[in-house]
C-alpha cells in the first residue's frame, strides 16, 4: 500500500478478516493507550434524523499511527421493512502525518466485534475468577456476539437470559447449545443467580434493578450510548465500583448519566477500564464486590480495529486499492 493510495475493504469481506481474538487484542490495546494519555477520542456527534426514528452521527480519534472516524447510527426500522441490521456504520482512515485518506472498512460487522470484545475485556479484568453463570438481558443481533465474546472469558457452566420479547431467546439458545452450555429463559428477578451480567438493549427505561444483582457479581452495560438510554437501575451504580471506556462519554452518554443526575455518584467515582488493564487500579478488590463497567462505545475502538482490519486486508490482497 502506497500513500496514494485508497485501501477499501466492504462489509462483505470483514468476517472473513476479523477474528474474536484479534478484535478482543485491538481493544484492550486501545483501552490501555487511553489510560496511559497515548490516545485520544473526539466529542461525539450524534443527531436525530429527519425519518425513520433514525439516530446518525461520528465517533473519532486518533492514536499513534491512526486517526479516523465511524460514520453512521441506527435505523430502528431496518431489519422489519428491508431486512437489513438496523445499525449501519463505516470506518474511515485517515494518515495522521499528512491527512490524506487511507483506508475506507465496511462498518457493521466490526462494529459488533468491538462491542463485544469491550465487554469481555470488562469480563477479563474485572468478574470474578470462579465466575459460572453468565446472564443476558437483551436477545437482539449484538446480543449472539456478546454471548460468544463472554463466554471465552471464564469457565461458565450455564447461561440465563431475559428479554423484553421473550419469542427471541431461542436465538441465545442456541449460540449456547453450539458452545456447549446449559442455556435457561428466566424472569428478571433471576438475575440474582449470575456471576456476570451483560446488558444490551436500546431500552429508555431500566430493567435491571439494584435487587435484581447479587453480590459479586460483574455488570457489563453495552446498550446505553445515547443521552436518554438507561438500561440499569441508577441507584445500581451507587451499589457498585463504576469503570467504564471513557469517563467523559460515560457521564454524558452512559448509565452513569442517570446516577451523577440523581445525585448517587459523582464523575470522581468512574475509572477508566484502561487503568486496570495498565495496573495503575487494582480493578476487583473482593470477592462480595459489585462491578460495573459503562461501555459506552468510543470512536477509537474503531479505529483500532478497522486498522486491524485493513493491515490484514492489504496482506492478503482482499483490500480494493484504489489510486488517490
Amino acid at each position: 500500500m502506497t500513500a496514494h493510495e485508497l485501501a477499501i475493504v466492504p462489509e462483505g469481506a470483514i468476517a472473513d478478516l476479523l477474528t474474536r481474538e484479534a478484535a478482543f487484542t485491538a481493544v484492550e490495546n486501545v483501552f490501555a493507550a487511553m489510560s496511559r494519555g497515548e490516545a485520544r477520542n473526539f466529542p461525539v456527534v450524534r443527531e436525530a434524523m429527519p425519518t425513520e426514528d433514525a439516530l446518525y452521527g461520528f465517533k473519532g480519534g486518533v492514536a499513534p499511527g491512526v486517526l479516523g472516524l465511524k460514520a453512521g447510527g441506527y435505523w430502528p426500522h431496518n431489519l422489519e421493512k428491508r431486512e437489513l441490521i438496523n445499525h449501519q456504520s463505516t470506518v474511515f482512515l485517515f494518515d495522521p502525518d499528512t491527512g490524506r485518506v487511507k483506508a475506507m472498512v465496511g462498518g457493521n460487522y466490526l462494529t459488533a466485534l468491538r462491542t463485544a470484545a469491550a465487554s469481555a475485556v470488562s469480563i477479563k479484568h474485572l468478574a470474578r475468577p470462579e465466575a459460572k453463570i453468565l446472564g443476558m438481558i437483551g436477545a437482539g443481533h449484538q446480543a449472539k456476539f456478546q454471548l460468544r465474546a463472554a463466554l471465552e472469558q471464564r469457565s461458565f457452566e450455564k447461561v440465563i437470559a431475559w428479554n423484553l420479547h421473550p419469542e427471541m431467546l431461542p436465538g441465545l439458545g442456541e449460540v449456547a447449545a453450539e458452545i456447549g452450555v446449559p442455556f435457561e429463559a428466566v424472569d428478571l428477578p433471576g438475575m440474582v443467580e449470575a456471576d456476570v451480567i451483560v446488558t444490551i438493549t436500546s431500552s429508555f427505561a431500566p430493567t435491571l434493578m439494584a435487587d435484581h444483582v447479587s453480590p459479586g457479581t460483574h455488570i457489563a452495560c453495552m446498550g446505553t450510548d445515547t443521552i436518554g438510554k438507561q438500561e440499569v437501575e441508577a441507584s445500581l451504580l451507587a451499589k457498585a465500583t463504576v469503570f467504564c471506556d471513557e469517563v467523559a462519554q460515560s457521564v454524558t452518554l452512559g448509565e452513569a448519566q442517570h446516577a451523577i443526575g440523581a445525585g448517587l455518584i459523582s464523575e470522581a467515582d468512574l475509572s477508566e477500564i484502561g487503568a486496570v488493564i495498565n495496573g495503575t487500579h487494582p480493578g476487583r478488590t473482593s470477592d462480595d464486590q459489585i462491578t460495573l463497567f459503562d461501555g459506552t462505545g468510543v470512536g477509537l475502538q474503531d479505529l483500532a480495529v478497522a486498522s486491524t482490519i485493513v493491515d490484514v486486508a492489504v496482506a492478503n490482497g482482499t483490500a480494493i486499492m484504489v489510486p488517490i
